[in-house]
């Protein structure tokens, strides 16, 4: 007999097993925040500082624009920025809209945005200046009605606003001028405009969706994963509840997790609106730059990836910088090295450990213990409250006892409602109320968790989520390919790296280098593989299916010969 959830046992007592979960919406916790801090800042960015109350009240007069524009509830908008004060108004004010969150990457390449914006049906979007003329290429080929333009700029302190124009041209090399007139609107006239009457519509929390948040697998082109008010909310509860020394509206927390994934949205956006902390936030990941923001901002909070604190650790002027005001890491996206957990939590003082979630759990369901516990080597940690968790055979689906591996399973109020019209996908993902994470692991006789593989063959660099199939259909159109396979290989610094396996038709050439430049018109870069390796031919199945675990096994045999060679 399986003991049923032996890791409460573990739990301290500031932990309750079980928590209350409000029947509140999502955008109600920042009119809240806003009643009860309105003064402190909620967000800071490169020298400016927003308060509460001025979040509260731009995202209340882009709702009623979204309104006036003709958006209606669970209409979907989708957000297409990077980590920006106007990332947090445009995702609140969708929300008192009635609409439906669509985070959208803005690395994404105009087939990329394209799909997306079909698949889910956008109404509108918001983006930035030099976004701009990459949606407006698409905007023919999709619902997108109306398009709401910001810039960097906007959210500056003079004098940065006026310099800013100038080292955008220099660094991406375009200048983007946008007029507020048809279809086209500019959030910066928006927000000075007479203040609109926003209808407010009823949210029933467990059915109406807050977000469609786009994730795939090996099977085809990303999927819109459904999480609804309750989801997101439950999970910001049941982490809050986690980080129980954590103090109401007193912490710092560092946003460097990109809002456009979940895990940066309900780590650091939500959970900062509805605790009344200070966001920190940075649009893009550059080590030098977060060294000297820790040490000045101070941040206590500082959710993250292997990739970001590993980035940080090799910063050749790391010992110049004071980062001992960081309290509490949660690592999610890839796996943790235990080496970068230790000499992390030496350089900064705070503690650093290992979650897991997925895109369908809003995303955590798992987590080691912060404090007052033993850290347990090479564990993912245990369920967090409300959480169920088990270990499903693979030939019957039954519940296996300790230690033996199988598909990781989970329960909970932060489980999907399943994929955008997708019923086929969704049902193949859930079996007797159990979320299939595809994930292969065990669980020890404690309840600690343990990921061993996984069942899809999704590649994760550098906390991205990468998909194989979208990478190999680019690939495929390349005149010159006959055949070709992606994995992800070990990579020291990104986790996995992208390798394509390439066999080329017979009479024709072509070059890693030729190869790379195609990849890079089509997709965005996190996504064009490192490594072309070329050859006669592939390993296949007797039916032709292309045996891409054969291949990822001679790159780890190959890696590991290296290794004893050098030893």
């Amino acid at each position: 007999m399986v003991e049923i959830k032996p890791w409460l046992k573990h739990y301290p007592e500031e932990i309750p097993g079980t928590l209350e979960y409000p029947a509140a919406s999502l955008h109600s916790y920042l009119l809240k925040a806003a009643d009860e801090f309105p003064d402190k800042t909620a967000i800071h960015f490169m020298g400016k500082n927003m308060t509460f109350q001025e979040v509260k009240d731009s995202a209340v007069y882009f709702a009623a624009y979204l309104q006036k524009l003709g958006v209606k509830k669970g209409d979907r908008v989708a957000v297409f920025l990077p980590n920006t004060p106007q990332a947090v108004i445009g995702f609140f004010g969708i929300l008192l809209a009635g609409g439906i969150v669509v985070p959208t990457n803005p690395l994404y390449t105009e087939r990329e945005l394209e799909y997306q914006m079909k698949d889910s049906g956008a109404v509108a979007i918001i983006t930035l200046d030099i976004l701009y003329p990459r949606v407006s290429k698409v905007i023919q080929k999709t619902d997108l009605k109306h398009i709401i333009v910001t810039a960097v700029k906007d959210a500056l302190p003079f004098p940065k606003n006026l310099v800013y124009p100038f080292i955008q041209k220099k660094q991406y090399g375009i200048v983007v001028k946008v007029t507020h007139e048809g279809n086209t609107h500019l959030l910066s006239e928006i927000l000075k405009m007479p203040a609109a009457t926003l209808e407010e519509h009823p949210i029933n929390v467990e059915e109406d969706l807050a977000l469609l948040q786009y994730t795939g697998g090996t099977t085809g082109f990303p999927k819109g994963v459904m999480l609804t008010h309750k989801n997101l909310v439950a999970n910001v509860i049941m982490c809050n509840n986690w980080m129980y020394k954590c103090r109401r509206g007193q912490e710092r927390v560092l946003g460097i997790l990109p809002f456009f994934h979940v895990y940066g949205m309900t780590t650091v956006m939500i959970l900062s609106i509805m605790e009344g902390h200070t966001m920190i936030l940075l649009p893009k990941f550059d080590p030098e730059t977060t060294l000297k923001t820790i040490q000045k901002q101070k941040p206590t909070l500082f959710p993250g990836a292997p990739t970001i604190y590993i980035g940080l650790l090799n910063h050749p002027d790391l010992k110049k910088y004071d980062l001992s005001s960081i309290d509490s890491c949660i690592s999610g996206s890839a796996p943790l090295p235990v080496e970068v957990q230790q000499k992390f939590e030496e350089i900064t003082g705070g503690k650093l450990v290992e979650g897991y979630g997925l895109t369908e759990t809003s995303p955590v369901t798992h987590s080691n213990f912060l404090w007052d516990r033993p850290r347990i080597k090479g564990s993912v940690g245990v369920p967090w409250p409300d959480t169920d968790a088990a270990i499903l055979s693979l030939e019957n689906g039954e519940r296996l006892p300790p230690e033996e591996v199988g598909e990781i399973a989970v329960k909970g109020p932060q489980v999907m409602k399943g994929y955008w019209n997708r019923p086929e996908d969704t049902a193949m993902t859930f079996r007797d109320g159990w979320l299939l994470t595809g994930d292969l692991g065990y669980m020890d006789e404690d309840g600690y968790f343990y990921v061993v593989d996984r069942k899809k063959d999704m590649i994760i660099a550098g906390g991205f989520n990468i998909y194989p199939r979208e990478i190999e259909e680019v690939l495929y159109e390349h005149p010159a390919i006959q055949e070709v396979v992606t994995a992800g290989v070990p990579d020291p610094y990104r986790g996995e790296t992208v390798k394509a396996y390439v066999v080329v038709k017979e009479g024709a050439t072509v070059t890693e280098k030729d190869l790379d430049e195609f990849a890079r018109q089509h997709l965005a870069s996190f996504k064009v593989p490192r490594i072309y390796e070329f050859r006669d031919e592939l390993p296949k199945t007797a039916v032709g299916k292309i045996l891409r675990r054969v291949l990822v096994d001679e790159e780890k045999k190959r890696m590991k010969d290296e290794e004893q060679k050098h030893a």
